[in-house]
């Protein structure tokens, strides 16, 4: 795990520090995937990038991954528990995103219905819409937030 210095929003911000780390636990937080379905959603993205981040995720409780054991081999992620915590913290950043530093939605909003309702963190319910756009080119993804309709 990176260096957070005591602080738990540095250590929650170091568990989605990375370039794709976002924009895959955003997919995922719609239904589970196969690797080669998260590879096709970010565009851009080497085989061994997306694997080394995944396994970061994994890590730190975000994702699951899940090993079918079958031939052709078959390996499967999902948000844990707190993989879907997290989402609901990423919504309510997008928005802060949006209405602060003017940055447009660019992805589908989850429905309402897969909004959490956050507990300790005291947000309440949050709906917005959450736009990740990645520039294909390698540059870092662009991650912005609305209040949904």
């Amino acid at each position: 795990m990176k260096e957070h210095f005591g602080c738990p929003v540095q250590a929650t911000s170091n568990t989605i520090a990375g370039k794709w780390k976002v924009l895959a636990v955003w997919h995922l937080s719609f239904r589970p995937h196969r690797f080669s379905e998260l590879r096709a959603l970010l565009p851009g993205v080497s085989e061994k990038v997306l694997t080394s981040q995944l396994k970061e995720l994994a890590r730190d409780g975000i994702i699951r991954r899940h090993d079918a054991n079958e031939i052709p081999p078959r390996v499967d992620y999902s948000l844990t528990p707190a993989g879907n915590e997290l989402v609901t913290i990423m919504e309510a950043m997008c928005r802060w995103g949006s209405k602060h530093l003017g940055v447009p939605p660019t992805l589908p909003p989850r429905p309402a219905s897969e909004s959490l309702e956050s507990d300790a963190a005291g947000l309440g319910n949050i709906e917005a819409d959450v736009r990740v756009k990645s520039a294909g080119d390698g540059s870092r993804p662009k991650v912005s937030v609305a209040r949904a309709s």
